[in-house]
């Protein structure tokens, strides 16, 4: 009977870009082992701003960090959405999650940031093999954020998302304040759409040779709208954004088969 039980407990993958020596993703992780076995597999190094990009070049190596009942820890040496294809592929013994988390991301992945975000490449991935999947960023970028101002609403959408499922081919990107007063609650929202600009800082070497630094600000294409996760996300409330993976414009296709007539 025991190990019927436990068969049933959710198996629930958890990945990042920042890496595992970041508090966030062993906040996330203490969380989600209240809701069921936990596999982590995650990039040995800091990874952030790799998006969906893939290791094509080198062998993928994963190390067994932590083995224990109900957690199992794996480090990769690959890119976010390396660590979530290996594990689906390889490292979860045949077993298909239940959920796949991803955070939670020092630093928040508003607007089209989350295009790049390495955080929200991890969900995108576990969203094309059609599994439930959130991604958690917070407003505070620093190393050793304290992140259990997050907790609550871990627990709330993770509980949520187990119960109910989320509608085919959609994961959820959560945005969390950080510095802004009491959390006001949730907000479906929309991308803020815009671009960075003044991204990169020209320097010059001890040699004299010219290098770039990146910086950048973002600036939206028109004043953030009271429905985007940019607006929602200054004054307070959680922002919870649906995103899919096909990328495809329907709307747009009778005017690109007029275009090509």
């Amino acid at each position: 009977m025991c190990d019927i039980m436990k068969e049933k407990r959710p198996l629930i993958l958890v990945g990042n870009d920042d890496g595992y020596s970041f508090n966030g993703i062993h906040t996330l992780i203490d969380v989600a082992r209240e809701f069921g076995d936990v596999v982590v597999s995650a990039p040995t190094e800091f990874q952030s701003g790799k998006g969906s990009a893939i290791t094509i070049t080198v062998p993928l190596r994963a190390t067994l960090h932590v083995d224990e009942p109900g957690l199992k820890v794996w480090l990769v040496n690959g890119t976010p959405a390396d660590c979530c294809k290996l594990a689906l592929d390889q490292l979860l013994d045949g077993r298909v999650p239940d959920l796949v988390l991803s955070g939670i991301n020092h630093g928040a992945n508003l607007g089209v940031a989350s295009l790049n975000s390495g955080t929200m490449g991890v969900i995108f991935e576990g969203c094309v093999h059609g599994i439930e999947s959130v991604a958690f960023s917070y407003g505070n970028y620093s190393y050793d954020a304290d992140m259990s101002a997050c907790v609550p609403v871990l627990r709330n959408v993770i509980a949520r998302v187990l119960d109910h499922g989320l509608p085919r081919g959609v994961c959820l990107n959560v945005n969390i304040p950080y510095d802004k007063g009491p959390l006001k609650g949730y907000k479906v929202t929309s991308t803020c759409m815009g671009r960075w600009v003044h991204e990169f800082e020209r320097r010059t070497d001890p040699h004299g040779h010219d290098y770039y630094w990146m910086t950048g600000e973002y600036a939206p294409h028109y004043t953030a709208g009271e429905d985007t996760d940019l607006y929602n996300f200054n004054r307070g409330w959680v922002t919870v954004t649906p995103c899919h993976v096909d990328q495809t414009d329907h709307e747009a296709m009778p005017a690109i088969e007029r275009l090509l007539q």
